[in-house]
């Protein structure tokens, strides 16, 4: 089957009632009735917060849920990388959904094409100081919690819990583009002397970036998703196109290498 997938991150949706709502469900609501995905990665930072399986966050959020559902019983593969605003989500997405989670890079074959897939938080070897609240975020006790507490109580430290998270990743996110984008594709760079691709999509820095490069004799393409607050959109990769489309469509696109 020729591959029609579709990337998306960095929503950060904290209301349904939200612009950036409405856009997603219009685009979740066309899977099926106006194209035909086969993949749909979400890669990362989706919600502004969702820890767990808590039933909080499953009525909170339940259209999307709801369109998510009907994707998969369509039969597209969805793929959802947990970024450092949604963790823990193998209970409900993957168990009771049927997603696939995933909590650090992977490898998938589109067609002809080996893309690699990752959130993007650890992108930035010097960023110590969310690498040391991300292994916290992480632990075992940070989890039990999470599954125990009343979701009420998680979603209100899960607000805290986003605002220090911001405090720890405004290095990548307040610095120029310029230097953002030099650590996008340094990242980039590097990962292909770990494991051949052709493509590599990150989120998480709000800076969207799309860049090739030569690796071995062939060329590689390096994709940052950037943020629904700066321009909602998503990046296609099928048979006629590989490149960011604007949402809703027909938005004016602009060019996003430099």
């Amino acid at each position: 089957m020729t591959p029609e997938a579709y990337f998306l991150s960095d929503i950060h949706l904290k209301r349904l009632d939200q612009p950036e709502a409405r856009i997603l469900l219009d685009f979740l609501e066309g899977i099926g009735p106006r194209f035909q995905a086969t993949h749909l990665f979400l890669v990362g930072d989706i919600f502004d917060f969702w820890i767990g399986g808590h039933e909080y966050f499953v009525r909170k959020f339940s259209p999307i849920v709801d369109h998510l559902r009907r994707i998969v019983s369509r039969g597209v593969e969805v793929h959802y990388f947990e970024g450092n605003h949604d963790l823990y989500l193998r209970p409900f997405w993957q168990d009771r959904l049927g997603i696939h989670v995933h909590d650090r890079a992977r490898l998938f074959h589109l067609g002809g094409l080996r893309v690699r897939v990752e959130h993007g938080d650890l992108l930035d070897p010097a960023d110590r100081g969310y690498r040391f609240l991300r292994r916290i975020l992480r632990t075992r006790p940070i989890a039990y919690a999470g599954s125990r507490l009343p979701g009420s109580l998680v979603a209100e430290i899960g607000r805290l819990a986003s605002r220090t998270s911001r405090r720890y990743t405004t290095r990548h996110k307040t610095i120029s583009e310029e230097r953002a984008r030099t650590n996008i594709r340094s990242h980039a760079r590097k990962a292909v002397q770990e494991g051949d691709f052709d493509f590599i999509i990150t989120g998480h820095v709000h800076v969207r970036d799309d860049f090739e490069f030569e690796h071995d004799g062939k060329k590689v393409r390096s994709v940052n998703l950037g943020s629904w607050h700066e321009a909602p959109c998503a990046f296609q990769i099928t048979n006629v196109h590989r490149g960011f489309i604007e949402l809703p469509p027909g938005t004016p696109q602009r060019n996003s290498s430099p």
